[in-house]
């Protein structure tokens, strides 16, 4: 029970902190998953990348998705699924049912520019990642 916590907890956070869709998170799923909770290989996560943006879906989700079904078998994956979209979900529903109001401010105004600088960076970074690790030769540059 407690690796499906684990699971559950750790794509809640990285869904609800992270913006701008799957090029910006693969840094943040790198760190947590590669780096700090070994749960797969770089080699394995950028094939699960490769896949996600394949199949239907948001390709961060679908990532989860591969990592929780190799952690724990079917109900992880679907476990870590329901945590990488909870806070998303939560949060997208406060939003809209005020985002209208909340444009009028200048502050909000402010922060949505300043988040979308911080997503061109992020998508930048993992551009040069995956570049690093797939362009090894002309043939896999064609």
């Amino acid at each position: 029970m407690r690796e499906y916590f684990e699971l559950f907890w750790t794509f809640a956070k990285i869904g609800g902190v992270t913006f701008g869709g799957g090029y910006a998170m693969l840094p943040i799923l790198q760190r947590e998953c590669v780096d700090k909770r070994g749960w797969a290989t770089e080699e394995e996560l950028t094939d699960y990348f490769a896949i996600g943006q394949c199949t239907p879906g948001i390709i961060a989700v679908n990532v989860s998705t591969f990592i929780g079904n190799k952690r724990k078998g079917i109900l992880g994956g679907i476990i870590a699924t329901v945590g990488f979209t909870f806070f998303p979900i939560v949060l997208l529903s406060l939003v809209a049912a005020g985002l209208g109001y909340l444009l009028t401010y200048p502050i909000v105004q402010s922060a949505f520019g300043g988040v979308r600088v911080c997503v061109c960076v992020l998508i930048l970074n993992a551009v040069l990642r995956l570049w690093k690790k797939s362009v090894l030769d002309k043939r896999t540059l064609a």
